[in-house]
C-alpha cells in the first residue's frame, strides 16, 4: 500500500531509514591492495526501521512505515517490497535524488559484515514531512537515531498520546540527546552508550543514561553474546543463541522488531529480550537484512531448545554493579 487516504489504528509505526543493500559475499575479508573473487552479489531491501516493520508484519501485527526515497530503481524496490509485505507505507519522495544505498561485505567464513553506505542529504526526513495522524493512532512507535529532528517530532506526538517509543541507536548523530528525552525504550548498539556518555563500561553507562533521560528501560545489544539491559533497579542479561551465521546484516533491525512484538503482547521484559535475541540470531542464518525473519514457531523452538552463548557478565558482577548504580542515584 502506498499513501492511504486515511490513517487508522495500527499496532506499530516506524519512522526512519530504509536502504537498498547490495550484499557482497566474500570467501574472506580482502587484504589491502589485493584481488579476491566474490561468492555472490545480490541487491536486497534493508534499513533499520523498514526491516523492523516488515518483521512485525510477518508476525501478524498491523504495521505502518514512514520514510523517504529517491525517484530511482532503489526507491521502486522499496515501494514494491513494502506492498508485498503488507506494510502500510507512507513514502515521501525526494525528486531528482538517489535513494539510500549500501554495499555490505560479508565474510563467508564467519558471517560478519562491513557496511559501506551512501545517502543523499535530500533523503533525510524532516519534521515537515510527517503527519501527526500517522503516529497518533498507533500503539507503539519505533524511531532510529538518523534524522533526529523528524524522529523527535514523531516521538513528541507519541508522548502526547501516551504511545510508548522504542529507539534504535547506533551512532551519535546531531540531535540524539534531544530525541532521547522522548524515548521510553532505547535499545542501542554495544558502542553507543560510550559514545553518548564517555563511559566505556556498560555497567556504568547504561544506568547513567537511564537516569539522565528518564527511560523505562535501556539496553545494549552485544552481538552473538545477546543483550544487556537496565530497568532502574537491576541488570537483565540475556545470552545470545548459537546458530550458524551466514550474514549478520540486519540482526539489530530484527531485534527491534521482535522487541516491539513482545511489547504488544505485554510480555515480561525477560521474555521480550529472549524472543528478540532468538529472532535476531535466526535472521543471521540467511543473507540480507531480512535474510530469515523466522516464523513465530521457529523462534519459540530456538528459545526452548537452542544452545546459548557464554555469559557476557557474571551474576555477582551484575549484582555489585546494580548496587553501585542505585547508590549513585541512577534510577528513575
Amino acid at each position: 500500500m502506498n499513501h492511504p487516504t486515511e490513517s487508522h489504528g495500527v499496532d506499530v509505526v516506524g519512522v526512519g531509514i530504509n536502504a537498498t543493500d547490495t550484499i557482497i559475499r566474500l570467501p574472506r575479508f580482502p587484504a589491502s591492495d589485493s584481488k579476491i573473487e566474490l561468492v555472490s552479489a545480490d541487491a536486497m531491501p534493508g534499513g533499520q526501521v523498514a526491516s523492523a516493520m516488515v518483521a512485525c508484519s510477518r508476525w501478524g501485527l498491523s504495521a505502518r512505515y514512514v520514510g523517504k526515497i529517491g525517484d530511482d530503481a532503489a526507491g521502486d524496490l522499496q515501494r514494491r517490497e513494502m506492498a508485498r509485505e503488507g506494510v502500510e507505507a507512507h513514502w515521501i519522495p525526494a525528486r531528482g535524488c538517489a535513494s539510500q544505498i549500501a554495499f555490505i561485505l560479508v565474510d563467508d567464513s564467519s558471517g560478519e559484515r562491513t557496511v559501506l553506505w551512501k545517502r543523499d542529504p535530500e533523503i533525510a526526513l524532516r519534521p515537515g514531512d510527517l503527519k501527526r495522524e500517522w503516529i497518533s493512532c498507533a500503539r507503539f512507535l519505533l524511531v532510529d537515531g538518523h534524522d533526529t529532528a523528524a524522529a523527535a517530532q514523531a516521538a513528541r506526538w507519541a508522548r502526547d498520546n501516551r504511545i510508548s517509543v522504542v529507539g534504535d541507536f547506533d551512532n551519535l548523530y546531531p540531535g540524539v540527546q534531544e530525541l532521547l528525552h522522548f524515548v521510553d525504550f532505547p535499545v542501542t548498539s554495544r558502542d553507543f552508550p560510550e559514545r553518548l556518555s564517555g563511559e566505556r563500561d556498560l555497567l556504568k553507562s547504561l544506568p547513567r543514561i537511564f537516569a539522565e533521560f528518564k527511560c523505562r528501560l535501556i539496553g545494549a545489544t552485544l552481538g552473538r553474546m545477546g543483550v544487556l539491559a537496565w530497568d532502574g533497579r537491576r541488570f537483565l542479561l540475556c545470552p545470545g543463541f548459537q546458530v550458524r551465521a551466514v550474514d549478520t546484516t540486519g540482526a539489530g533491525d530484527i531485534f527491534h522488531g521482535a522487541f516491539l512484538y513482545g511489547l504488544t503482547r505485554e510480555w515480561r521484559v525477560e521474555e521480550i529480550l529472549e524472543f528478540a535475541c532468538a529472532a535476531a540470531a535466526l535472521n543471521c542464518t540467511a543473507p540480507g537484512a531480512r535474510g530469515h525473519i523466522a516464523p513465530l514457531e521457529e523462534i519459540e523452538d530456538l528459545r526452548r531448545n537452542g544452545e546459548r552463548s557464554d555469559l557476557a557478565y557474571a551474576e555477582a558482577e551484575l549484582g555489585e554493579a546494580a548496587r553501585t548504580a542505585l547508590g549513585s542515584g541512577a534510577r528513575a
